[in-house]
């Protein structure tokens, strides 16, 4: 009697479970970043897939026949937009999806990089800009799963909360970097918005996105600057090929300071396999090369 009393109890509450009541939301994120913010999100009502993987680059991404049924099978797909994925509109036409397709980004002040004044895709390396991808991540599955409203305001103010604890944490980190040794350089465009954020000054090679190669004059002028302001360090990208950089190091003397993580995240074995991992990481790089 005790042991029927038991399973009754326990089919009770599998059947008030939400994933038992039913079927998880399928959504589509375009890369590893992104895809993270959603499983925050959306807990255990979502079921999150991405098209553009971990440690792989978003800029140059070709997808493929199988992503194109990742497309189709979504309910919500989510992208960062600000031209980071060129060939999402396209993968998109050819999935024939009618799924919403929701962009992160929205409401983010967009800051311009380069001559010509392209829009710089990387809004998500200042946590605060994080807080707004994953309001609009929020809406966006509260307009699809309305049932799962409340579990999702929760997750994002208890999200909330981390960010606006990692927020206070970088900022406090970088106070004990000296003002006059705040400046590095990495492989491409990506860290804008941090510098902005909290005041290390990033010089690139290389423009916001990975697809054109840096010319000779971009390389010299990188050089000139480094023996000028006496930069103290260079940075690898776990996205971009290391020669360009190990190049510059060896031509000017500036140390190697490490890895930092830009437009994706690394396997769970790696440093960086949630946001707030790689934030954090990209910090302590930078607190380790240059502080001392």
């Amino acid at each position: 009697m005790l042991t029927r009393r038991y399973l009754l109890a326990a089919i009770v509450l599998v059947a008030a479970s939400p994933t038992a009541a039913q079927e998880r939301l399928k959504v589509l994120a375009t890369f590893s970043i992104l895809g993270d913010l959603v499983k925050n999100v959306g807990g255990d009502r979502v079921e999150v897939a991405t098209l553009v993987g971990p440690d792989s680059d978003a800029h140059v991404y070709a997808p493929s026949p199988a992503d194109a049924r990742k497309v189709a099978d979504a309910k919500v797909v989510i992208a960062n937009g600000l031209g980071f994925e060129g060939w999402m509109s396209r993968l998109v036409r050819a999935s024939g999806s009618k799924a919403p397709a929701v962009i992160a980004s929205k409401g983010i002040t967009v800051r311009k990089a380069g001559t010509g004044g392209e829009a710089d895709p990387h809004a998500w390396q200042s946590a605060a800009n994080a807080k707004v991808y994953v309001a609009n991540i929020r809406d966006a599955l509260i307009a699809a799963n309305p049932a799962g409203r409340d579990v999702y305001q929760a997750n994002t103010a208890a999200y909330f909360a981390k960010l606006d604890a990692l927020d206070a944490e970088i900022k406090a980190a970088v106070t004990t970097i000296p003002a006059d040794r705040r400046r590095v350089i990495s492989s491409h465009d990506a860290f804008g918005y941090f510098q902005e954020a909290y005041g290390i000054e990033f010089i690139a090679p290389q423009g916001v996105s990975t697809e054109t190669a840096a010319s000779a004059r971009d390389v010299a002028r990188i050089i000139t600057q480094i023996r000028r302001l006496k930069i103290p360090a260079v940075f690898l990208e776990n996205v971009s090929d290391p020669r360009l950089m190990q190049r510059i190091a060896q031509e000017t003397g500036a140390r190697i300071g490490g890895k930092l993580y830009s437009d994706a995240l690394t396997s769970e074995k790696g440093d960086a396999p949630s946001y707030l991992d790689l934030m954090r990481h990209n910090v302590k790089q930078l607190v380790t090369a240059l502080a001392g």
